[in-house]
């Protein structure tokens, strides 16, 4: 017994670390490395194992507890957290609809009385709690630890289906209602397009994209990210309601974002029906589920039943099975992007799945193949992450042949040859070859004609034509280019000739920050190309200036600081530059301080710490008004650090050790007062 009783405890503790981890994963860096079913077979043997030997359950076990989604470490304050007034639980799930059967069992046998259910599509994305009083939004929480959550309202209120003020006058006089926050498809797949542009890692599903989006410290960038938002639990104290269904029916009259899907069913054999309907019809829904929800409809008889610690007793969740296909790896190939960055794409024997052939997928880089133990000739297992991606999830074992070689990722560039490198903080290779690698320089004159960019019409076979023809080796070869040399080509006619320079003329009308997106800086998107341009003004200042005065910006880490001063030390981009100016490019941005209040605030550099009588929005907002720079880490150039209640104590200490001065709120609004 002792024996049994010490290997248990050793595959718990494994179980509640791996658990954790994967916590970790999906719930703070969305980016889970495996999928539901197999985090919830992980859950499942967890519980079973404290079942069976209950002296070594714990109360922090992952198994009683709530994931958390609370943000840690140096972006801890990011966000004011606030208490949820009811705990913000997670819901028990099964795949398999026996176990409904079960569920159906155990509520009749605590209950004298009839029933009804009511059905609801399990939308896949980030639970958010919103808190109206008196009709106005008072606050929107995420579901955190489930007792306490992260106050997002400045991103909540980017959703346009999210009211700010509720309709008619029958609401109750403080009212919170739970749903999800989620990622259209639409939104998703133009997301990833715009970040595998951009070369930056791809969001696995729209869950985690939606979740990523909810914690941007940008509410602007949050508000462009398409976040929509679907309603489903009513609470209000005391109850007006008597059923479920009822309190939804009310919500829609207020004006909030119910789903049209929900039904209301009379018997678990309803239920099923349901299920086997949305299984296979949720794939025309323009948005993601991942499976139903199935609740008591009587309020009363929710409030008998209860709750356990992690979950309601009167309520489950039904989760599809994602679809996937099996099916045989031929080759792997190696694409280098317009930033060097050279990514595994598997060839594999034509296969359906969910109603398309697919025939490739990334690998995204050489770590990922270990991890998977990928294999040439292995068949493997495809699905299509959010049900749109291609991607191995893993190998079949069992059908690995004597012949299947592992694939070796190359040590040079399989474009130009140079030998690729790869950084300790970097999960890709990279062909450090910038200026002469020719698929890199194809990339980058490619994206610099994009439409978010300078918006030239050039696409890729006119620039592989251009680029082969010698004529187009940098962007500025582009405004040398004349309808002379495009007529010379076969199949170009005047017509489309002119349209081409006419477009390259129109670009010099493009502002600075979309030129500053064109220049293909690696890690600089579109957010963070409008951040540096306003916070330096002209293009000279911006090449002058320090790792640590990049930092300052609130877009710009360590990372992306580092990528910025690498490219502006390369002599053949400033003869690009240079060049640029030549031909008329607007390099710096309009100067317009017609709606500042004043200047006292000019040349200060303020970060802002902890909660304040208002939004930190706004507290941001009133500090450029009067002509200051608002900064998102301590450094020697920091003017004052603006502490409210709940300050981060590392920044606090950080500003005592360099000396910077350390503001309340009062004595903000005295120094922007005696202007």
């Amino acid at each position: 017994m002792k024996k049994n009783i010490s290997e248990a405890s050793n595959r718990i503790k494994l179980l509640r670390e791996e658990i954790e981890r994967h916590n970790k994963s999906y719930y703070i860096d969305n980016q889970p490395i495996i999928s539901d079913f197999e985090y919830d077979l992980l859950i499942n043997e967890l519980q079973t194992l404290e079942n069976k030997f209950p002296e070594l359950k714990e109360i922090n076990s992952p198994s009683v507890r709530v994931g958390s989604d609370i943000l840690q470490g140096e972006e801890k304050n990011s966000f004011v957290q606030r208490s949820h007034k009811h705990p913000m639980l997670s819901l028990s799930n099964t795949y398999d609809k026996s176990e409904l059967l079960s569920f159906n069992e155990r509520i009749i046998k605590s209950t004298n009385t009839s029933f009804r259910y009511v059905c609801e599509l399990k939308i896949d994305g980030s639970a958010i709690s919103l808190t109206y009083r008196n009709g106005s939004l008072l606050y929107a929480l995420t579901r955190g630890d489930g007792e306490k959550g992260d106050d997002v309202t400045a991103n909540i209120l980017k959703i346009k289906s999210v009211p700010k003020k509720l309709k008619g006058d029958n609401f109750p006089e403080e009212l919170e209602i739970r749903g999800e926050v989620f990622m259209p498809w639409l939104a998703f797949e133009e997301l990833n397009r715009v970040r595998e542009e951009n070369e930056d890692p791809l969001f696995a599903n729209p869950r985690n994209a939606a979740a990523g989006s909810l914690k941007l410290l940008n509410s602007s960038e949050a508000g462009e990210r398409g976040l929509d938002i679907i309603l489903y639990h009513v609470i209000c104290e005391p109850s007006i309601f008597k059923t479920h269904h009822e309190a939804l029916e009310a919500a829609e009259s207020w004006g909030l974002p119910i789903s049209e899907h929900t039904r209301v069913c009379s018997t678990i054999g309803e239920v099923i029906e349901y299920l086997d309907y949305w299984e296979v019809n949720r794939k025309a829904l323009p948005y993601p589920t991942d499976g139903a929800v199935i609740k008591i409809d009587s309020i009363d008889l929710q409030r008998d039943l209860g709750y356990t610690s992690k979950s309601p007793r009167w309520a489950t969740a039904y989760k599809f099975q994602a679809e996937r296909a099996l099916t045989r790896l031929i080759s792997v190939d190696y694409q280098v992007g317009r930033t060097g960055a050279v990514t595994p794409v598997a060839n594999l024997e034509p296969v359906l799945l969910s109603g398309t052939t697919v025939k490739r997928a990334s690998l995204h880089n050489s770590d990922q193949m270990k991890v998977l133990d990928i294999h040439i000739n292995d068949f493997v297992y495809v699905e299509k992450g959010g049900e749109i991606i291609p991607k191995i999830t893993s190998v079949e074992l069992s059908m690995r042949v004597a012949e299947a070689n592992r694939p070796m990722f190359p040590e040079i560039c399989p474009d130009c040859g140079t030998n690729l490198s790869r950084a300790e903080d970097e999960a890709k290779h990279f062909c450090p070859n910038s200026t002469g690698c020719p698929t890199q320089i194809k990339g980058r004159l490619i994206h610099f004609c994009s439409r978010k960019a300078m918006d030239i019409m050039a696409g890729e076979a006119t620039v592989e034509l251009l680029f082969n023809a010698g004529m187009l080796k940098s962007p500025a070869d582009f405004y040398m280019l004349r309808e002379s040399d495009l007529l010379q080509f076969e199949g170009w006619r005047e017509k489309a000739a002119l349209r081409l320079i006419s477009s390259i003329e129109n670009s010099k009308k493009v502002p600075f920050d979309r030129v500053l997106f064109a220049l293909g800086i690696k890690h600089v998107g579109e957010t963070s190309a409008k951040s540096l341009a306003n916070h330096f003004g002209n293009i000279d200042s911006l090449i002058s200036a320090t790792k640590e005065q990049l930092t300052d910006i609130e877009d710009v880490g360590d990372i992306v600081a580092g990528s910025i001063t690498d490219f502006f030390s390369k002599t053949d981009n400033i003869m690009m530059i240079e060049k640029l100016k030549e031909h008329g490019l607007s390099l710096k941005g309009k100067s317009d301080n017609s709606n500042k209040l004043s200047e006292i605030l000019r040349g200060k550099n303020i970060v802002i710490s902890g909660n304040f009588s208002v939004s930190r929005e706004e507290v941001k907002t009133i500090i450029e008004m009067h002509s200051g720079k608002n900064s998102s880490s301590i450094s020697s150039k920091s003017s004052y650090l603006l502490a409210g209640n709940e300050a981060g104590p590392a920044k606090l200490e950080k500003a005592k050790k360099l000396g910077i001065e350390i503001i309340t709120e009062e004595q903000f609004k005295r120094l922007i007062e005696n202007n």
